[in-house]
């Protein structure tokens, strides 16, 4: 597995330059210097200006590095690990995103935790737009070991949603876990097939999908936020997915997840295995950037 220092190296060698120890605590720094490096790392250009405020106005003896953790923990909130609910029978997921996010492999993992942890979980392949869409999480399906739905290309994807869950209310299954077709949010018609899904979901089993997530690139940084809300105003979030922190300079836009969505992080991929997916934590996240965590 993937340590969280090593996931962030690259936006972790950006921040570091502020203690570096040839220029000594942040206090020494010109205002101007940390600002660059926190904007460069895609930290809210909001939450860069109240950091320099803070920072420039504590008393010189403070730990201006101690205050800087505090200040992004205290921006990201505080975060609970997820836990699958008992009462649904079963509980559906709906993943959403771009194309190219990582939602296939996200749903497989997740696929391959729940299992892990004693669940009889259900992939559905709902993306019936490409020749190939539900091939991929099909495989994937036979190599977690788990029950799989899926529909040809141009099949209606409310209804392969729907035999999902009509297929595991009878199995037993528990979670349903449905990976919708990678769409861009400035496509329209696309956009609006999504609440058709839910709308479907909802006939054959009362108030799914329970929880919808979003999987976002890291390395798109703001514009991954961008992404993220436009689908929110389409179908209310409950949950985001960062994939591909290993590969980013730009991990601050985690930041910006939480201050401009207030949707809660649930997991974030620290690499490309199938294990490297983990409950978001924001004490290890930050201390990653600091370079103070070596946990995986």
């Amino acid at each position: 597995m993937v340590a969280w220092a090593s996931a962030l190296s690259k936006t972790r060698n950006m921040i570091k330059q502020v203690f570096s120890p040839s220029v000594g605590d942040v206090g020494e720094l010109n205002v101007e210097d940390l600002e660059e490096i926190l904007l460069r790392a895609d930290v809210p250009a909001r939450l860069v200006m109240e950091i320099v405020d803070h920072l420039e106005s504590a008393p010189r003896k403070a730990s201006r590095k101690d205050l800087l953790r505090d200040l992004l923990l205290d921006a990201l909130g505080e975060a609970s690990i997820f836990e699958w609910p008992s009462d649904k029978n079963p509980c559906v997921l709906l993943l959403l995103g771009v194309n190219g996010s990582g939602k296939t492999t996200t749903a497989a993992k997740l696929a391959k935790m729940t299992k892990e942890q004693g669940r009889r979980p259900m992939l559905c392949g709902s993306d019936t737009f490409r020749a190939a869409g539900s091939s991929q999480l099909k495989l994937w399906s036979e190599k977690v070991g788990c029950d799989f739905v899926g529909g040809e290309m141009g099949a209606d994807a409310a209804g392969v949603a729907f035999n999902a869950i009509e297929n595991a209310l009878a199995k037993g299954c528990d979670p349903v876990i449905v990976d919708s077709a990678g769409r861009m949010h400035t496509k329209t018609p696309l956009m609006d097939e999504l609440p058709k899904i839910c709308r479907a979901m909802d006939k054959r089993h009362a108030g799914s999908p329970h929880e919808v997530w979003m999987v976002l690139d890291a390395s798109l940084g703001q514009n991954a936020v961008i992404q993220a809300r436009q689908f929110n105003e389409v179908i209310p979030l409950t949950g985001i997915v960062i994939t591909k922190l290993d590969g980013s300079s730009k991990a601050g836009f985690l930041f910006s997840v939480r201050s401009e969505l207030n949707v809660p992080i649930r997991f974030t991929g620290l690499g490309e295995g199938e294990d490297d997916l983990v409950p978001f934590n924001p004490e290890e996240f930050v201390d990653a950037l600091f370079g103070d965590s070596d946990q995986g």
